[in-house]
């Protein structure tokens, strides 16, 4: 068994009187195994306290300070392996909790990155320097958030360490909780005052890499902390870039509702309506047209502006709008011709970029239809937000493009339903 002797199995299932026996024997003390395990390393791994008592005081010439092949101690392969028995006796015997491996690992690194909350506590309470770092730079806040172990992070941040130590890869501790998705631990590290906008060695920030990894939970709470929504990475791309590249509807809508920038390009010139668009991300391309509109419409205003319902960017669902949206998906496939939804659009104020990305999409030879649905959809967002009447919005537009008659059909369709909300239905 990976090259153990009956010394050593002896110790690793913990039958002291069997050592007892061999020890008397004559068997020999120093044997190791294939990976440089003692009879000493093989108990504490397992946290057999008997057997690591009559080993350090019976017997003589067993070294504190023996390691084996990856550089580890008893005390490290007891934290390691959450012996906390063994991790007591073991520094009570006088081992050095400071000592390093051979990835300059303590054993608090070990026990913070597996979670060890009482070895952690333990260790602390010798007094041993809480932001020691190993071969990658990393402390134990590093290897606890990375873990995701929620109690052992607020061991290390009571016990004063430093909250915003980075890596050599320039990493902080919320770089690795937003990678992963710990909310819990990133509520923990922004109440300890971290950097929220910190850059690694790609220059994302911890909110680019909670969007790269669609932590919805982690990106509410880097916003609500003030995260810069703006910020750029290698790519030159924000963090709703890489939303729109991968079509995160959920991401995109708490950015858009928190006033991200939408004029930004990456390195490629594209802004997120350009990335969204070109993965054909539909419904995204038509969030992003609505945040634009509405940004426009609020600048128009003067920043001062009351929105009459809660602030959303997706699709319309809502049963007191579906009326007058039948009307206008009427409209769109039987009534309007090829390019009057592009005019329609140009009256109602739609930027060129905005009316190129609708058209990105191609269902084929009736695609305009698809297009102009989509337009009067966005269009209708931006009527309600404002409070307007759509019906007269819509009465007005179809007049302007010389479509008096149908102007005329599409009222009297729009004010047939009696039930339909007031703002939909008064002329």
């Amino acid at each position: 068994m990976f090259g153990m002797n009956a010394l050593l199995l002896a110790s690793w299932f913990g039958h002291l009187n069997i050592l007892q026996i061999l020890v008397s024997c004559g068997a020999k003390l120093n044997s190791e195994n294939k990976d440089g395990l003692n009879m000493l390393h093989c108990a504490a791994q397992r946290g057999h306290i008997r057997v690591l008592e009559f080993v350090l005081e019976h017997l003589e010439g067993i070294s504190l300070d023996g390691v084996e092949k990856s550089g580890k101690t008893a005390l490290h392969l007891a934290a390691e392996h959450g012996q906390l028995e063994a991790v007591e006796f073991l520094i009570g015997m006088g081992y050095m909790p400071g000592l390093k491996d051979k990835e300059e690992n303590t054993p608090m690194h070990l026990a913070a990155s597996k979670g060890h909350a009482e070895i952690l506590q333990k260790i602390l309470e010798t007094g041993v320097s809480v932001d020691k770092r190993n071969i990658d730079d990393l402390t134990p806040l590093h290897m606890a958030a990375d873990g995701g172990h929620c109690e052992c992070v607020r061991l290390l941040l009571d016990s004063g360490c430093n909250v915003n130590a980075q890596t050599n890869r320039k990493m902080n501790a919320l770089h690795y909780v937003a990678q992963h998705g710990h909310d819990r631990e990133a509520s923990l590290l922004l109440k300890a005052g971290i950097s929220v906008d910190a850059i690694n060695n790609q220059h994302c920030t911890p909110l680019h890499l909670a969007v790269f990894n669609n932590h919805t939970k982690v990106v509410r709470l880097l916003i609500d902390a003030g995260s810069n929504l703006n910020a750029t990475d290698i790519r030159q791309q924000t963090a709703l870039h890489i939303a729109s590249e991968h079509g995160w509807h959920d991401l995109a809508e708490m950015m858009l509702i928190s006033r991200v920038s939408l004029s930004l390009t990456d390195k490629q010139g594209k802004t997120c309506l350009e990335v969204a668009a070109r993965g054909n991300h539909v419904v995204l391309v038509d969030m992003i047209i609505k945040a634009d509109r509405f940004s426009k419409w609020e600048k128009d205003h003067g920043g001062c502006v009351q929105v009459r319902r809660p602030l959303s960017f997706k699709q319309d669902h809502q049963p007191e709008t579906q009326h007058f949206r039948s009307v206008l998906w009427t409209l769109a496939t039987k009534h309007l011709c090829y390019g009057e939804w592009k005019i329609l659009a140009q009256h109602w104020d739609f930027s060129e970029a905005h009316i190129q990305a609708i058209e990105q999409q191609w269902t084929g030879k009736k695609s305009f239809k698809d297009h102009g649905h989509r337009m009067l959809l966005i269009w209708l967002h931006g009527v309600l937000v404002a409070g307007e009447n759509p019906t007269k919005g819509l009465y007005e537009g179809l007049v302007e493009i010389s479509r008096t008659d149908l102007a005329e059909f599409i009222r009297q369709k729009a004010n047939s339903q009696t039930s339909s909300p007031k703002m939909c239905c008064v002329m």
